[in-house]
């Protein structure tokens, strides 16, 4: 089943009619025809069963035929992700997006090998927001990602900073899976936590220091690519929420 994005508001009588690149992908690449089903997703995180209606070049209408449930999470995960070289950073986004975060934000660290100007960074963001939009489709979110803008390290740590977020670090130097069980099973007091992945050359020795009111945790004893971490982290996390909900 087919799945699109749209605004709220444009169901009207429980019709939506869709245009642009949604309606020119379902009608000339999927070959959608009337009386299919899509599954709609609003910006309120609304899901819906849809029947095409009618269709032409360049429009569909849709009508709305049953709820569905949300697939989002109830824990919102944020995944403050180290800029990493070459296209990992487009792989964390898309299997990231498919386990369910909430939103990614991509800092710039210490040992971060890769240096963009601005210009180059605007260009990630637009890259990295289509990227999770289909992952999103593939999937069967309720909502897509938020893709963050470029943050330095200081930045990130003070918006993750609230009493009322976990804060997950995963640390090469930090041994012991019973740790990492241990903070897992505080996401039950938490409806938000924030993920910290540092780069391929690790976390410096002073941000670790600045993360130190974090829950550090361990993936066991094998050393984890930075792509391979994200993933892991908000696996882990995934799983123990959906589990306790």
């Amino acid at each position: 089943m087919q799945q699109i994005f749209i605004d709220n508001n444009q169901i009207e009588d429980n019709m939506i009619k869709v245009n642009g690149s949604d309606a020119n992908h379902l009608v000339k690449a999927c070959r959608i025809k009337t009386g299919e089903k899509i599954r709609v997703s609003t910006s309120a995180e609304e899901s819906y069963l849809c029947e095409v209606a009618s269709v032409d070049n360049d429009e569909l209408t849709l009508k709305v035929i049953d709820d569905l449930l949300t697939t989002e999470l109830p824990c919102k995960i944020s995944l403050y992700q180290a800029v990493p070289k070459g296209d990992r950073m487009e792989t964390i986004i898309e299997k990231c997006t498919e386990l369910g975060v909430s939103s990614i934000i991509p800092v710039e660290m210490k040992r971060c090998v890769v240096k963009l100007d601005d210009k180059k960074k605007a260009k990630k963001v637009d890259r990295y927001e289509r990227i999770a939009e289909a992952a999103a489709m593939q999937s069967k979110r309720s909502c897509i990602p938020f893709i963050c803008d470029f943050m330095t390290f200081d930045e990130a740590v003070k918006e993750s900073t609230s009493p009322d977020i976990l804060r997950l670090v995963p640390y090469e130097n930090k041994n012991g899976m019973e740790a990492t069980a241990n903070a897992l099973k505080k996401l039950s007091d938490y409806k938000e936590v924030a993920i910290f992945i540092g780069p391929e050359g690790g976390f410096a020795p002073e941000e670790i220091e600045a993360l130190k009111e974090s829950e550090i945790i361990s993936l066991g004893k094998r050393i984890l690519r930075t792509d391979t971490a994200a993933i892991t982290t908000v696996a882990l996390t995934m799983l123990e929420v959906e589990c306790n909900t």
